[in-house]
């Protein structure tokens, strides 16, 4: 198990890191330059994936409020809120992506091509919407996590190794299972179909333009890159989502939580976001630019030397 808890804090510290390489890229570029459409998006999917990290299981804020003294039934309702918002903002932005994606690439003739400028016009609008449904709906869950306390109580199981969930009636479980599902069913469902828009617009536009353009061109087209970058994320992500999801809802069901499925489940949860930054950063030729002038610079000086 310890090996294993290396391998999550090594995931835990790659993906922090990553993720702030991107964040900082994209506040540079929205703040110094004109901005792509997505790189809104993106930035806030890089913040919500920092804070994934950084409240998840036993890991980084944890520590710190064990640093600090605080009770351990706020730190475990606080941390658990926060990640279930996290998680829940992870699936909102992800979708909203693929969907803003699928609306740019979208022909003139298409029926979403006038949704392409009222998208850009609204999208704070957007963001607000997600962030206020994501932070009330989580917030039901509060009220059934509370600290460990190394008792054997039949009501509660162990869910990290400082809180517990408490058992809840049939009603609310039903309640809270068919919400949950209903919304992460949704926006699956979305994601698959704008995933599937855009294939069928990438396979038409190579169809019809493969006698103007050499294949080399096609794959270099900017549009095309960013289209495949995201198609490439949003299926990782949602066969993560549904590993996690059959994960938890064994456990839920049978009413245990062995420590080595957790550590599973954790890895799975936090490999989107881990491997996403990375995804980005290699499809990206602003940044990819970036890295080979400060590479040759650095290069240079050290030939001077």
């Amino acid at each position: 198990m310890s090996s294993f808890k290396n391998i999550l804090y090594f995931q835990a510290g790659l993906g922090i890191l990553a993720n702030m390489s991107l964040l900082c890229f994209y506040i540079f570029i929205i703040l110094g330059h004109r901005p792509k459409p997505t790189d809104l998006i993106s930035c806030q999917l890089t913040f919500i994936h920092i804070l994934m990290f950084l409240t998840g299981g036993d890991l980084f804020l944890t520590n710190i409020f064990e640093s600090l003294n605080i009770d351990n039934d706020f730190k475990c309702k606080a941390t658990f809120y926060i990640s279930r918002v996290m998680r829940g903002l992870s699936i909102c932005t992800t979708c909203l992506l693929s969907v803003f994606q699928a609306v740019t690439i979208s022909p003139s003739t298409s029926s979403l091509a006038k949704f392409k400028q009222k998208l850009k016009k609204y999208m704070i609008h957007v963001f607000f919407c997600i962030w206020s449904f994501s932070l009330s709906y989580s917030s039901s869950r509060i009220f059934y996590v509370r600290g460990f306390t190394n008792v054997s109580e039949t009501n509660q199981m162990q869910v990290t190794k400082s809180c517990t969930l408490l058992r809840m009636s049939s009603i609310i479980r039903v309640f809270i299972f068919t919400m949950t599902t209903s919304r992460d069913v949704f926006l699956v469902g979305v994601m698959l179909s704008t995933s599937a828009y855009m294939v069928i617009i990438l396979c038409r536009h190579q169809r019809r333009y493969k006698h103007l353009h050499s294949i080399r061109h096609l794959r270099a087209s900017p549009e095309k890159r960013a289209t495949q970058t995201i198609l490439l994320l949003v299926v990782f992500f949602v066969v993560m989502y549904w590993v996690d999801f059959i994960i938890s809802f064994t456990s839920v069901l049978l009413w245990i939580y062995d420590p080595v499925v957790l550590s599973v489940q954790k890895f799975v949860v936090y490999a989107y976001p881990t491997i996403s930054p990375f995804v980005q950063i290699s499809s990206d030729n602003r940044i990819t630019n970036v890295l080979k002038l400060m590479h040759s610079k650095h290069y240079q000086s050290f030939v001077k030397k």
